[in-house]
């Protein structure tokens, strides 16, 4: 496998992710991502599958609150920093290589923008969940972030049409995030919330980070017993 994010892992592990402690812990919160995954995610114990965990950043804070992480992402390169932080394997989130009902919960932390198919990763998810598990999405909040929100000034944030079509792009209004390298997938926030429902999902929780205009928004949703 292949993946964008191997051309930048080095980079985004050593230059990206700059606030963070040897284990990938943040240092600092400032779009919520942290404390949104903490809240949605909560204590608990069992199997924690991260679809798309990347460098691993997010392992010492699942491992935090109880939970036993395991992470999958298609990218080798992010892999190879992942590996001293959690089990990895390598894999594509819609295509899962586990059981029916294998894990106590799943995770997919800042990651819907990075796949074509998110609603195809969703069902996939649904399978390995064990009944009464959760879901805990972290995304980039669709309103307010994308190629069609220009960010420069964060207290006036300009969105531009487009927000309503969904597809794929690599316009950003920076040049020192990802999305200039990587390109991201928009999805509008109806048809995020219809892909939870189509999947099987019940969506119990919501919370949106980063001030003063959203940046995060996150969600719980619930497989039913």
């Amino acid at each position: 496998m292949s993946a964008p994010y191997d051309e930048i892992a080095d980079w985004y592990e050593d230059e990206f992710l700059t606030d963070r402690s040897e284990d990938g812990l943040p240092m600092s919160d400032p779009i919520g991502v942290d404390g949104s995954l903490c809240e949605m995610l909560g204590q608990g114990v069992g199997a924690s599958l991260e679809i798309g965990c990347g460098t691993g950043t997010h392992a010492a804070r699942v491992r935090g609150l109880g939970w036993s992480p395991l992470g999958i992402d298609i990218s080798a390169g992010m892999l190879r920093h992942a590996r001293t932080r959690l089990p990895i394997a390598q894999a594509d989130g819609d295509c899962l290589p586990f059981g029916d009902a294998s894990f106590a919960s799943v995770v997919a932390v800042m990651i819907h923008t990075d796949v074509s198919d998110y609603p195809a990763v969703l069902k996939d998810a649904w399978r390995v969940i064990a009944p009464g598990g959760c879901f805990v999405h972290v995304g980039v909040h669709p309103r307010f972030c994308g190629g069609f929100a220009d960010r420069t000034d964060p207290q006036a944030i300009i969105v531009r049409p487009g927000y309503l079509d969904s597809h794929w792009m690599k316009a950003s209004w920076t040049d020192r995030g990802l999305r200039d390298k990587v390109g991201a997938t928009h999805t509008p926030l109806p048809v995020l919330f219809r892909s939870f429902v189509e999947a099987g999902f019940v969506l119990d929780r919501f919370k949106e980070g980063g001030e003063p205009i959203p940046t995060v928004l996150a969600m719980r949703a619930l497989k039913p017993q």
